[in-house]
């Protein structure tokens, strides 16, 4: 239905805003700020400019929200001399539309409006049965010319899984799906052949695995004209790393155009080239800028979209350093993390609480239960070698049964029965493990039992510098660390040169010119679809052998004496392994 008009004081508009965002900040929304709005209506109308158009421009904000987006773009096309234009948008909730609508009619009573209190999903996937089909009913437009969008971000996790599957069906995607996706497909299915998109989305899905669907549609359906990575630029209140995209709907399935890409992150030292006032000002920049009064530095870098030969592949900057720098590695590397073998993720339990303690030794012996394992978390974590386990463990009711993963039967195991019964009622509540035809009593994700013995090399997620050791123990690893296990003992020595990789400086300055995607604080990500792609130089080479040579002895050193003159021979090895100088990596 449309929203009718009403009149609000400004006290009464003040109330209505501040309920308003306090409701969609409990949701997860975030808020696009002015000075965002503003630019990226600026991007759309400077690239609309360029394609032929007549008559009225029906522009539509898909999330409207509080209008913020669409009081941005309504300004640039009055500014830029445009003096017919119809507004639609869609909002579910009602007291966000009233808002929408009173802030635009009293600063453009001349415009035609038309929002929706109706999900802009919902009325897509019910009313685009096909490209040439009719898109909308009366009397929203069956195409627009312009889309200004900052959709919610809503992970999987959170949606649901039954609702994630349902987009997933509706839109053409797969694996785990954020809300944002099927937005911008959605958005794709009612923009006109040559009308422009400009999109506010968190960064994570141009290298995560599971944005690869979304990477594609892209390119499927819009020439990408620009991407803006606006990394660790706090503009939201909320953790969410943005990035801008400014898309054109193709006219035909060939069109290709060269995107550029911009990219913008904090960093710690430089000498600053430019000064600027607001972060959208030094994305015209390159190079070190000081930005505001509290001089905060950031490294603006300016280059062209680089998604490999593949429409999904991961979306990084290219420049022409960066390409000659990688082109380097690659004819220096021998092979990959991934040969070694398969990287994943510690176990989940879901419930903390009741499967992992410190405390374990305190229960009387006659009441501890028997299914006790030594467990590796990040509070161990140091490079090379872990630090001495504190006496954490996890109790895993999983083993391996004729090369199966089964569950154990606690018949067997009466301790760890009494104890389990003693907080069954809270195990209990994870009713997606026994909906999903799981025990009440099992770990989520308890990965394989079998690997557990083998020699691992475990890392830390996020960080700001890489922090790699090796397990030669039973130890099951936590959720929040990755791990690599080595099962083939002819493996065992590439395990330990991808320690002394890892550990490098050069590991970062290739996460850098691969992935760039740093979180607040500079902090790196290292999980599988990144560090399965990490380098490894030749193992029977004399600069890999060294390597190897130098990791082991750091790792029998590290606990008991100052090694860091030999890390740092280490790391010069690395880098020449590579075919390259010693840098430094900027944090």
């Amino acid at each position: 239905m449309t929203i009718s008009s009403m009149d609000m004081d400004a006290a009464e508009q003040v109330a209505v805003n501040r309920t308003y965002r306090a409701k969609k900040k409990a949701q997860g929304v975030h808020y696009t700020p002015t000075i965002l709005a503003d630019f990226v209506a600026t991007q759309i109308v400077t690239a609309f400019q360029l394609e032929p158009h007549e008559g009225v421009i029906e522009a539509m904000d898909p999330a409207a929200g509080d209008g913020e987006l669409l009081l941005s773009l309504l300004s640039e096309l009055t500014t830029a001399g445009f003096k017919h234009i119809k507004v639609s948008g869609f909002e579910t909730d009602t007291t966000a539309l009233v808002t929408a609508k009173t802030r635009l009619q009293q600063r453009y009573p001349n415009a035609v409006l038309d929002l929706s209190a109706d999900s802009f999903l919902h009325f897509v996937s019910h009313n685009c049965t096909d490209r040439d089909g009719d898109l909308f009913r009366p009397p929203l437009p069956k195409y627009v010319d312009l889309i200004i969008a900052n959709p919610p971000y809503v992970r999987t996790q959170v949606m649901g899984a039954r609702q994630a599957q349902i987009l997933a069906e509706q839109f053409d995607l797969s694996g785990r799906v954020d809300l944002y996706y099927p937005f911008v497909i959605g958005m794709a299915r009612i923009l006109k052949p040559g009308g422009v998109a400009g999109v506010i989305v968190s960064n994570r899905f141009m290298t995560t695995k599971s944005g690869a669907g979304l990477r594609r549609a892209i390119c499927e359906e819009f020439d990408v004209l620009h991407v803006w990575d606006l990394g660790d630029t706090r503009l939201f209140e909320a953790a969410v790393l943005p990035a801008v995209l400014l898309l054109r709907k193709k006219r035909h399935e060939k069109s290709r155009a060269e995107a550029k890409f911009t990219s913008i992150y904090s960093v710690s030292h430089g000498t600053a080239n430019n000064l600027t006032t607001n972060i959208t000002e030094a994305l015209d920049q390159e190079g070190v800028v000081e930005n505001g009064p509290n001089g905060q530095r950031f490294l603006v870098r300016q280059g062209n979209l680089d998604h490999g030969h593949t429409l999904d592949g991961v979306w990084r900057i290219g420049t022409n350093e960066s390409s000659r720098w990688l082109a380097t590695v690659k004819r220096h590397s021998w092979g990959n993390f991934g040969d070694i073998g398969k990287i994943r993720v510690g176990v989940k339990t879901t419930c903390d609480k009741v499967f992992i303690r410190s405390d374990w030794d305190e229960i009387p012996v006659s009441e501890r239960p028997e299914l006790l394992r030594p467990l590796t978390t990040h509070h161990v974590a140091r490079a090379f070698r872990a630090l001495d386990n504190t006496g954490t463990k996890i109790l895993y009711p999983h083993q391996l049964v004729e090369g199966e993963r089964k569950t154990v039967d606690l018949n067997e195991f009466p301790r760890s029965a009494q104890y389990l019964k003693m907080h069954r009622r809270q195990l209990e509540k994870r009713t997606y493990v026994v909906e999903s035809g799981r025990k009440w009593y099992e770990i989520w994700v308890p990965q394989d039992p079998a690997a557990w013995g083998y020699p691992k090399l475990v890392f830390r997620d996020i960080v700001d510098k890489p922090v790699f050791w090796i397990d030669s123990t039973d130890s099951v690893v936590n959720g929040d660390c990755y791990w690599l296990g080595c099962r083939e003992p002819k493996k065992i020595d590439l395990l330990w040169l991808a320690l002394a990789v890892g550990n490098s400086t050069f590991i970062e300055a290739f996460y850098d010119h691969c992935f760039h995607n740093k979180l607040y604080a500079g902090r790196r990500r290292f999980m599988t679809q990144y560090v399965e792609k990490f380098p490894l130089p030749d193992p029977n080479g004399e600069m890999g052998k060294a390597a190897v040579g130098l990791a082991k002895q750091i790792y029998a050193g590290i606990a008991s004496s100052d090694v860091s003159s030999l890390q740092g021979e280490l790391d010069q090895i690395i880098w020449r392994a590579f075919g390259l100088p010693l840098e430094k990596v900027s944090r």
